[in-house]
């Protein structure tokens, strides 16, 4: 197909690497993205920034669950927090890939971040990733002292796969009665196994991310326990498949034209403000999947500063 891409986002097609865009060869395809996302952190400046690598104790059974802790230096006060989970279709992604993510949150916002490095499929598929991004959550509340951390103003953070993780971990909470999150900020979110909307039958051939990558990365998830679109298919794992939504947290979803994951946060977003939970959504015009990782055009540069402002109002921040 063609697509009416924003002209500053089309100039940069070309230099994406081939083995960025697929997940056939997981090992290849992880290597591909971290050579990406390397080039797009190269000149990230943490510069008041400290940074803390720990572990803490994962899910009953699994082993510990690594996490990186953002802090601004010289904080007196307690802070609001961010879990952020990252995306790439439950497949790749990784703390390092989240770098310079987690560095602007934290010094956008003065919030404490978290960044949980979970398990990856193929290898651990449904439910072990959900599983240590929830661990993450529950540390991250229990230890909200010891962090300066305001408990009251958590939330959790996730682009693409990430998003997706971060809905499964909101409605985890809420059925376990677990911690209390004030935001879920989905972003681009990957929410259903079943592949059935229209933007998903139609982008077969976008970039970053398109209907092969997206069958792929339900079959690594999923895995033996369960068959991509079959009836069975927990809503954990595919959060679109939730019937009931009522009493999650307040939301954000935003959406990228050209995404097969498109409609299906954009019917996630409706369906939350149908169950009476506040949601703003936002498709942004002439993008694909991952575009903003391309900070030179002004659609991402706008997407950010929504992005911060939508995260200021949700962790009362606003003056």
């Amino acid at each position: 197909m063609d697509y009416n891409y924003d002209p500053e986002l089309a100039s940069v097609l070309d230099f994406l690497p081939d083995t960025a865009l697929g997940l056939r060869d997981p090992a290849t395809a992880r290597k591909g993205f971290l050579d990406l996302i390397a080039q797009v952190n190269a000149n990230v400046d943490d510069t008041g920034v400290t940074i803390d690598n720990t572990t803490i104790p994962g899910p009953s059974g699994a082993p510990a669950v690594p996490v990186r802790i953002y802090r601004l230096e010289g904080m007196a006060t307690t802070s609001p927090a961010i879990l952020h989970i990252h995306g790439g279709g439950f497949v790749i992604g990784s703390l390092d890939s989240e770098f310079g993510a987690c560095i602007g949150l934290c010094r956008g916002l003065g919030a404490v971040v978290v960044s949980v490095d979970y398990r990856l499929a193929p290898e651990t598929p449904y439910p072990g990733p959900l599983e240590d991004c929830y661990a993450a959550l529950t540390w991250l509340s229990k230890n909200s002292e010891q962090l300066s951390i305001d408990p009251d103003r958590i939330a959790v953070f996730g682009q693409s796969a990430g998003g997706g993780l971060s809905a499964a971990t909101a409605l985890l909470a809420r059925d376990r009665s677990g911690p209390a999150l004030c935001f879920q900020y989905l972003g681009i979110p990957e929410l259903d196994d079943r592949l059935h909307t229209p933007s998903m039958r139609a982008f077969v051939d976008t970039p970053m991310w398109n209907r092969p990558n997206a069958e792929l990365s339900w079959d690594y998830y999923l895995g033996d326990q369960f068959q991509r679109g079959a009836d069975d298919v927990p809503y954990y794992a595919a959060p679109a498949r939730a019937a009931d939504l009522s009493g999650l947290p307040p939301a954000y979803i935003s959406t990228m034209a050209f995404d097969p994951l498109r409609d299906e946060g954009v019917e996630y977003a409706l369906r939350l403000m149908q169950a009476g939970v506040a949601t703003e959504l936002h498709s942004f015009p002439g993008t694909f999947h991952g575009s903003a990782l391309f900070t030179h055009a002004r659609i991402s540069q706008r997407e950010s500063a929504e992005m911060f402002a939508v995260l200021r109002r949700a962790l009362h921040l606003e003056d």
